[in-house]
């Protein structure tokens, strides 16, 4: 249901000595908690506004408690909106003059009556014409008079009648902005900036697109600027954010991209089957692809398929300008995405830690999903407080609270305190041979001199083949699986994964995953939704007018019973050993170190659940595969994982010692539900695990391959044509 706002009151300072101004400052309480009720019977709509707040210094002993929550005093229906254009200073399309990006506000008219400068949330987007935003996947509209009408997601209708302003950007290229999309390079970066840079009296903007008269902002903004978006919306703000620009106070990125080059290839190996070039095409606005040519032929040009780091990608990467990043950052992701996986989150969260940069935090069990759409209410009530802290100073302790929000199982989260949490330590587990080829063990000792496991790359299997066949032993994968463990065991950050293997062909792709061994219930992010259900009952999030409307499609955890969970994955193009920018041909029968970098995660395997190691070649549907079908033989006694683990090398030590002297090794175990396949459940929550054998497709004997799955159904999109960052799920 809709959030309530808290209706608390700040208690005044304690009285100065002497006891003969107590009833004063009793009156004083009395007097303010009444203008505090009064002020929430104002109706939404009438001329009474928020108060501006003061700097952050101690109130007098007898001033008013200052507030702590923004509240709806500003009429929706009768607020500004207007279309102005900015001048980015940038000549993308080469039609020698300067591109100006379209900028679609809606503010409150009240505030600007009384003088009143208000904060601004802001998300720049490529998407609000071409595909749509949000679950619901809706576009800008305009009125006869070319002004915004509907603007879409709950921003607007929610924070304009707290005293925000909203500002709805279209990326250069796009919709009614000039330029070209560049995916991810000067153009969406810059053009997003001088937006910020306008709203800071910085930068010209303009009343038309081609005219001359000027729109100014600071008569009505303060110039305090949060940016938000989900996916290639939530990169634009952390690309403007890596730029330091002055009055962008905080960012809130959505499952986002921290590195294109990462987006396309994983260490060398390509993850889809074509480049930026695609991409910028697609959502181009018709005029754009026409006078965008150079620029596409740049593209393709300076991303080859070969998976080199160049140039282009190094102009990209935010994470190495993370010292430049002045806002707050408060950071959400799916840990089961598969389309901006977490390794973009893990990079970009500790380089921004390593620079004492203020964060949050929030991470679901999801895919590609907003928290709008997994944990509605309290996501708009933490986001709220966030916007209030960060843009109109009020002191109401969100930056106090916990830094992490994790969700545990469907719908049950936990919070830290920091994250990683304290106490976390990269923890070295090493393989080693087991009673069957490709079936071995995983511990702290490391394999004899000599030891060695072989497979052979299968480009039409995958994660969930391997993970589903771990205690049998397949040509395609080499696993390797603890004990079960005696008591839970928390992984939290991102791992690696160090490989010394020996190719028969002169190319190789490597996938190393871990994987908690067990039955739980978990999100379907294989399923349609990706964890969700959207709903056919609405609630609402803000005021409405006939043209916006504030109500959106309420979600439920879409949950399915699975008997294993995969926690991390990486890849890598095994060509990079000697050289992560470049790819090199391998030399048959001879051996090659590479370490593999593994997304971030937050998982906790279960007492009574194995942890397991999985490394394999091509994870089919999640890379592509090499233009050979290597055999390669791992030597075990220079492999090995570095995970972190809550409570460093002792926690795992503890977690894993057996139950009773006799350390016997663990019985088979029947092959593993496959996320996806089985029935999922109708229930808002986790069920209570099941010990009953699983049942469907993948329960059949080990001896037989399980079926692949693609298609609509499958936890990837294909790859021939890339996912569009965000543009849907």
């Amino acid at each position: 249901m809709p959030i309530r706002t808290r209706r608390t009151l700040s208690h005044a300072p304690g009285s100065p000595r002497g006891g003969a101004t107590a009833p004063l400052a009793s009156r004083t309480l009395v007097t303010a908690a009444a203008a505090a009720l009064m002020s929430l019977l104002v109706p939404a709509g009438t001329a009474h506004a928020a108060p501006t707040p003061a700097p952050r210094t101690a109130p007098a002993a007898h001033a008013a408690p200052r507030p702590d929550v923004s509240r709806p005093v500003y009429a929706y229906d009768n607020a500004i909106r207007e279309s102005v254009w900015v001048d980015t200073g940038l000549d993308g399309d080469g039609d020698g003059r300067t591109d100006r990006v379209a900028a679609d506000i809606v503010r409150p008219r009240e505030a600007e009556r009384r003088g009143r400068k208000v904060p601004v949330i802001m998300e720049a987007s490529p998407y609000y014409s071409c595909c749509g935003r949000g679950n619901e996947s809706q576009r800008k509209t305009y009125d006869a008079h070319g002004a915004p009408a509907g603007i879409p997601l709950y921003y607007d209708n929610y924070f304009v009648p707290r005293g925000y302003a909203f500002v709805a950007v279209d990326l250069a290229g796009t919709n009614r902005s000039d330029g070209c999309v560049d995916v991810g390079g000067r153009s969406d970066v810059l053009s997003a900036k001088a937006v910020v840079d306008w709203l800071n009296g910085r930068a010209p903007a303009y009343t038309t697109r081609t005219g001359t008269t000027r729109a100014h902002a600071t008569r009505w903004t303060t110039g305090a600027t949060g940016m938000i978006g989900k996916s290639w919306d939530g990169t634009v703000a952390n690309g403007v954010a890596a730029t330091g620009v002055e009055g962008l106070r905080t960012i809130v990125p959505i499952g986002a991209i921290s590195s294109w080059y990462d987006y396309y290839f994983s260490q060398g190996a390509p993850l889809y089957g074509s480049g930026p070039d695609w991409l910028s095409h697609y959502v181009n606005s018709p005029e754009a692809r026409t006078r965008c040519q150079a620029v596409q032929r740049a593209l393709a040009e300076g991303a080859p398929r070969s998976g080199d780091l160049t140039p282009l990608w190094d102009a990209r990467d935010h994470v190495p300008d993370a010292s430049r990043v002045r806002a707050s950052v408060f950071a959400v992701h799916g840990l089961q995405d598969l389309n901006v996986r977490t390794g973009h989150l893990g990079r970009w969260f500790d380089a921004l830690a390593a620079h004492g940069v203020e964060r949050k935090i929030w991470l679901s069990r999801t895919g590609h999903v907003d928290p709008f759409d997994f944990r509605r209410a309290a996501w708009v009530r933490t986001l709220h407080r966030w916007f209030d802290h960060h843009l109109l100073g009020y002191d109401n302790g969100v930056e106090r609270e916990p830094m992490a929000d994790i969700e545990r199982a469907p719908d049950q989260w936990t919070t830290d305190r920091v994250w990683p949490p304290a106490g976390t330590e990269t923890t070295t587990l090493r393989p080693a041979p087991g009673p069957a080829p490709g079936v071995g063990t995983l511990g702290l000792l490391p394999a004899p001199a000599g030891a060695t496991a072989t497979f052979t790359d299968d480009p039409a299997l995958g994660e969930l083949d391997w993970a589903a066949h771990i205690d049998t032993p397949t040509p395609a994968k080499a696993g390797f699986t603890t004990r079960p463990l005696t008591r839970d065991l928390r992984l939290a950050g991102s791992a690696t994964v160090t490989v010394t293997a020996t190719p028969t062909t002169t190319s190789a792709h490597l996938t190393a995953v871990l994987v908690d061994l067990g039955p739980a219930t978990i999100r379907d992010y294989a399923a349609p939704g990706e964890g969700i259900t959207t709903l056919d009952a609405r609630t609402c999030w803000g005021a409405s007018t006939p043209a916006d409307s504030a109500c959106y499609r309420e979600t439920r955890a879409r949950t399915t019973d699975t008997d294993f969970t995969v926690v991390s994955r990486g890849w890598a193009d095994l060509g990079t050993w000697a050289d992560p920018r470049k790819g090199r041909p391998l030399d048959p029968g001879q051996p090659h170190t590479l370490t593999l970098r593994l997304h971030a995660a937050d998982h906790v395997v279960p007492a009574g659940h194995r942890l397991a190691l999985i490394v394999a070649g091509t994870d089919e549907d999640l890379v592509e595969a090499p233009d050979s079908t290597p055999t390669l033989t791992l030597d075990l006694a220079r492999t090995h994982a570095r995970v972190p683990v809550v409570g460093g090398p002792l926690a795992y030590a503890l977690a894993t010692v057996p139950r009773t002297l006799a350390d016997t090794p663990p019985p088979a175990a029947t092959p593993p539900t496959v996320p996806g396949t089985a029935r999922p459940s109708t229930a808002p929550g986790p069920t209570p695990p099941t010990a009953t054998p699983p049942t469907g497709p993948r329960a059949s004997a080990t001896a037989t391959a399980p079926p692949l799955r693609s298609g609509p159904d499958a936890p990837r999109p294909p790859r021939t044509e890339p996912p569009i960052p965000g543009a849907a799920r």
